[in-house]
């Protein structure tokens, strides 16, 4: 049997050690890779996917408001044939009624009975004829009432159904649009976190300011925000930046937007208040990522450090006093 050298006999310990953290590395699972954050590829994907199904659902949208319109000229068409049928129906009613009471007062007791009591024949006769005539009238009204009862209860039928058709069409409509806006409001979203504020944060969470540049004087960072603003909330009364006026705020600097939602210091409709809370509501949800510094709007200011809301001193009108207009500075 060989002998071992000195050198073999070292070897054989650490060879044995590599063995053993060989195999524990082996038998230690790998811990799963975070999944990477979405590429502006991967998002542009989504987005052109969802904006087809919205589209779709615009489409079943409208189709559904078209049915819809139908659906209420049919229940109005249908009511007025029943309010029709209710008149005739009242009124051969009232002139069956009539016909039943003339027939009971001028008929009479039997022929024989009337003769006996001396009541002239000739008179009898008459009488009886008239009676056969009314006998006669009357039951033609009755085959006539027969067809208005008929189509009276046709046209009840016909406005409960589409009472009830109608319903469903305003319940469907109402479906489809929340989903339609949902499904848009998703879009939008996707589109929000294609973008980031350019430039560079600090370790605390601020950013370092930017100069402005351009024809319109305003920072890249403010350019962003007033272009996504626009495109999602359209802001048909126009956006004021910069201004020369040097009052101690962003907009000499180039670094704030007011979004007007009137005219002339005009107080807004409800429909543009709205439109301002929701553009206020889109820059606090998004202020992190696109270095928004504060908002105001209404009296109030939101600001990034604190995130939330306070009331400022009143400054004189609609305007100084932000309620015509959301204003958003970045950093």
């Amino acid at each position: 049997m060989a002998v071992a050298s000195p050198a073999d006999r070292r070897r054989g310990p650490l060879r044995a050690l590599s063995t053993v953290l060989a195999l524990a590395l082996v038998a230690t699972p790998v811990p799963a890779a975070a999944d990477p954050k979405p590429s502006a590829k991967r998002l542009k994907t989504e987005l052109a996917a969802l904006q087809k199904e919205s589209d779709t659902l615009i489409t079943d949208y409208y189709n559904s408001r078209i049915a819809h319109e139908k659906a209420e000229k049919g229940e109005k068409s249908a009511r007025e044939k029943l309010t029709a049928a209710q008149e005739v129906y009242d009124r051969e009613s009232i002139e069956l009624r009539g016909l039943a009471v003339a027939r009971y007062m001028d008929a009479g007791p039997a022929g024989p009975t009337m003769i006996a009591r001396g009541v002239d024949a000739d008179d009898y006769l008459s009488r009886l004829a008239f009676t056969e005539h009314l006998i006669d009238l009357q039951a033609a009204r009755l085959s006539g009432f027969a067809k208005v009862r008929d189509d009276h209860q046709r046209a009840q039928s016909e406005a409960a159904a589409r009472a009830e058709e109608l319903g469903t069409r305003v319940k469907d409509l109402a479906d489809r649009r929340a989903k339609a806006e949902k499904l848009i409001e998703k879009i939008r979203d996707k589109i929000d976190q294609l973008y980031r504020a350019p430039g560079v944060r600090r370790s605390d969470g601020t950013w370092v300011p930017q100069l402005p540049e351009g024809s319109d004087h305003i920072t890249p960072r403010m350019r962003l925000v007033k272009s996504l603003v626009a495109e999602r909330f359209d802001v048909p009364y126009g956006i004021g930046c910069y201004r020369a006026i040097q009052d101690g705020g962003e907009h000499p600097l180039g670094r704030a937007c007011d979004f007007m939602l009137s005219r002339g210091g005009a107080m807004p409709s409800a429909a543009e208040v709205r439109r301002g809370d929701e553009i206020a509501a889109w820059a606090i949800k998004n202020a992190k990522r696109l270095a928004i510094m504060y908002i105001i709007y209404r009296q109030r200011i939101w600001h990034a450090r604190t995130g939330t809301w306070r009331v400022m001193s009143d400054r004189g009108g609609a305007t100084a006093n932000h309620y015509d207009h959301p204003h958003i500075s970045v950093y």
